[in-house]
């Protein structure tokens, strides 16, 4: 019977309709509909789109067959709000909604079971306009396509499970131990050496520090290597030869969920802040370098100005720790502002940060020696 399971009368009649002799005994909603775009750029009509055959839809179909003698309530969610997917953030709001009703019903002891599909090989109605690319991309980031034949198995798996929520998924664990993966993959995959979860900040401080390490004439050469590198990763691309420094994004092939990977992956290697749209503001790889040189060098610190704040930062730390056990907290507090004074050459109010970036480690460090003692 053809109906729309959004439209609540709609559906309610086709389950009125059905003869008491052959009940409702199962319920599977497998309706998905997608209309990305990253969130800034998310439409209202976009979101209803996509939120209304996930979210209406369940919920009809959760309300109206309370009274059947159900032994299946299945909902066929997505990875991508388990795990993340750029550009899908209506999508993976809806499925996320899918996975939290599942174990509202387990919860009231109602038959369910939510499955946040990952990738399937078979290409749906959903997966059919998937560039080559864009399936490679896939691979790349850990997630392999499913035959038809192991997505039923896991659903006959799954079914036997009594667990309300799992993800049928196909992880490269190679792919994702050469990545910064999702925190919910981290005691998933482990990298060699290393014991526990990878830290998300660990990649990014050390590329960050061997940029800055490198002599200035090399830095750019760095960056533009490491832009190419990662855009030919996000093509799904083994070699770099096909992204020139000149040639355009979007000639390469890159749209809007792609240029957002890039964006991801820039800045998990930089630490640098970066917009959603920084790939088409900076069109070609190698003006994207340049910003990126330019967000990372300009108004750089000199490495005693970096030591000086990485010794404040610790300073900080130690007087906020002590700070509720002082006795009279205001005679640190005048300290500091005479502190502050001295450094700022002044007897009162300067710019300090401007003292600070030119007075030598040695002699910030010798001054706070002097005035506070060793810690």
């Amino acid at each position: 019977v053809a109906c729309d399971a959004a439209d609540r009368e709609a559906l309610a009649g086709v389950l009125a309709a059905i003869p008491q002799e052959r009940s409702l005994t199962a319920v599977i909603h497998a309706a998905g509909v997608l209309d990305d775009a990253v969130v800034t750029a998310l439409t209202s009509e976009q979101l209803e789109r996509v939120l209304r055959p996930k979210i209406d839809a369940a919920l009809n179909l959760h309300q109206l067959t309370h009274h059947h003698p159900l032994k299946a309530f299945v909902l066929f969610s997505s990875a991508a709000g388990v795990l993340g997917s750029p550009g899908q953030g209506n999508y993976a709001a809806a499925n996320v909604f899918l996975d939290a009703l599942a174990a509202h019903r387990t919860a009231a002891g109602l038959p369910t079971l939510s499955l946040p599909w990952g990738l399937w090989s078979e290409r749906s109605a959903l997966t059919a306009s998937l560039s080559g690319a864009e399936g490679e991309g896939a691979g790349h980031s850990g997630v392999l396509g499913l035959s038809s034949e192991e997505a039923l198995g896991l659903f006959d798996t799954a079914r036997s499970s009594g667990e309300p929520v799992l993800v049928p998924i196909r992880l490269d664990h190679a792919a994702l131990r050469r990545q910064d993966v999702s925190p919910v993959l981290r005691y998933e995959v482990r990298r060699p050496g290393h014991a526990g979860p990878v830290t998300a900040r660990s990649t990014p401080v050390s590329a960050r520090d061997q940029l800055l390490g490198l002599p200035e004439e090399e830095r750019r050469t760095a960056l533009l290597d490491l832009v190419r590198t990662h855009a030919a990763a996000v093509l799904g691309h083994s070699e770099t030869g096909s992204v020139t420094a000149e040639h355009a994004f979007k000639e390469l092939g890159f749209d809007s969920l792609t240029a957002v990977q890039l964006r991801n992956q820039l800045i998990t290697a930089t630490g640098v802040k970066l917009p959603p749209t920084v790939v088409f503001d900076h069109p070609t790889p190698a003006a994207l370098a340049d910003h990126l040189g330019s967000e990372l060098f300009d108004d750089c610190p000199d490495q005693d100005a970096v030591a000086v704040l990485a010794e404040l930062d610790r300073w900080e730390s130690v007087l906020l720790a002590s700070v509720s056990r002082l006795a009279d907290p205001e005679q640190v507090s005048s300290r500091l502002r005479a502190l502050a004074a001295k450094v700022a050459g002044t007897g009162g109010s300067a710019d300090i940060d401007q003292e600070i970036a030119s007075t030598t480690a040695d002699e910030l460090l010798g001054l706070i020696d002097k005035e506070f003692g060793s810690v």
